[in-house]
């Protein structure tokens, strides 16, 4: 905290901000709007109802009608605002609408009769209310917790699978000598040049007469091997020095202690940044799970998004809700692996 407080008291100039503090300062909170507003709003949008998410023009803060509970009447009626004839502003309580005309009753005094004004005469009285709901009904309603265990399986085995086969193949890429290594990588890496479009029905296929159409392992096993993750682990193990695996294997240690004990340890910066980049690509994934899976049982996160878009309507309030849920885990995952990022692509030459 100490530094963060220096660094952010630090001035150029003796005893004032010099120019260039406020330039700099000024470039940071642009960057800063830019970088994190979109997110704000779309935190703050989710606990909007769906009649606050129409208005225009819209706010920041989410609001919704104030109620108050009168006398003789079972549930709470909404207030207005509600203009006099000599000026004065009084608030009344909408009891209720008939077409374009709106029956009101003063909270104060419910017994002094109804008071009959167009809809067009009167402002609702708002406050800031955060819409709870947005968040709960989805989970009680439309299975969403089934939606969220199968994008968390999805993500959490698919990624261990990930680290382990490109592990085992860039340690052979790099560690080994035998003829057609090179051939080898660069036959790989040539795979990223093929449009995942391109391969879509073959996989299905394959998938198909394995009998994984509507599982999670359909989804998962497919994709477990990739050219990035192969590229990213052999350039950083090849810095890895071969006395070290030779010392071991002196000591009469296995292909797989050493695999196990002294390249993976050694190998855990550039294997953070393939877990960042695996969760990011599966938990995001969209396509090939909505080719795979056509049962509501098995959908993921993702999917169960796309039940909120209609042809004729879209529930805004519970998509954006759950838009912000589906932001959690990745934003975890690299808040807690974000540090081994810059270390892990410097050593592995990835640009």
């Amino acid at each position: 905290m100490r530094r963060l407080g220096r660094f952010l008291c630090a001035r150029r100039g003796r005893g004032r901000a010099d120019i260039t503090d406020i330039l700099s300062w000024a470039w940071l909170a642009l960057g800063v709007v830019l970088m994190f507003g979109p997110v704000l709003w779309l935190v703050l949008s989710s606990f909007k109802t769906e009649a606050a998410l129409q208005q225009f023009p819209p706010s920041l803060l989410p609001h919704g009608a104030k109620t108050v509970q009168v006398q003789g009447f079972d549930a709470k009626l909404p207030l207005f605002r509600v203009p006099r004839p000599d000026g004065v502003v009084a608030t009344l309580a909408l009891v209720r609408r008939l077409g374009l005309q709106a029956q009101l009753v003063d909270p104060a005094h419910p017994d002094g009769g109804l008071t009959r004004l167009p809809m067009t005469a009167i402002r609702p009285v708002e406050e800031t209310r955060f819409a709870w709901e947005n968040y709960t009904e989805p989970l009680r309603r439309f299975n969403f917790a089934r939606y969220l265990a199968n994008s968390v399986f999805v993500t959490v085995t698919a990624t261990l699978i990930t680290l382990a086969i490109n592990a085992m193949c860039a340690f052979a890429l790099s560690k080994y000598r035998f003829r057609g290594r090179t051939g080898i990588f660069v036959f790989i890496l040539s795979t990223l040049m093929i449009p995942i479009t391109v391969v879509l029905v073959p996989a299905f296929l394959v998938v198909t007469d394995l009998g994984l159409v509507n599982s999670l392992w359909g989804v998962i096993l497919p994709p477990a091997a990739t050219p990035t993750g192969v590229f990213l682990l052999r350039q950083y193990m090849l810095t890895i020095p071969d006395e070290l695996i030779d010392a071991a294997r002196m000591d009469h240690a296995s292909e797989w202690r050493v695999f196990w004990r002294i390249v993976l340890p050694l190998s855990a910066p550039a294997l953070a940044v393939l877990a960042i980049f695996s969760v990011v690509w599966r938990w995001n994934d969209f396509l090939w799970p909505l080719i795979v899976l056509n049962r509501q049982s098995v959908f993921t996160l993702q999917l169960g998004l796309a039940s909120f878009q209609g042809e004729l309507q879209t529930q805004w309030h519970y998509l954006l809700a759950m838009t912000v849920i589906t932001l959690l885990p990745v934003t975890l995952v690299f808040a807690f692996l974000q540090r081994f990022i810059t270390t892990g692509i410097a050593s592995s030459g990835m640009k």
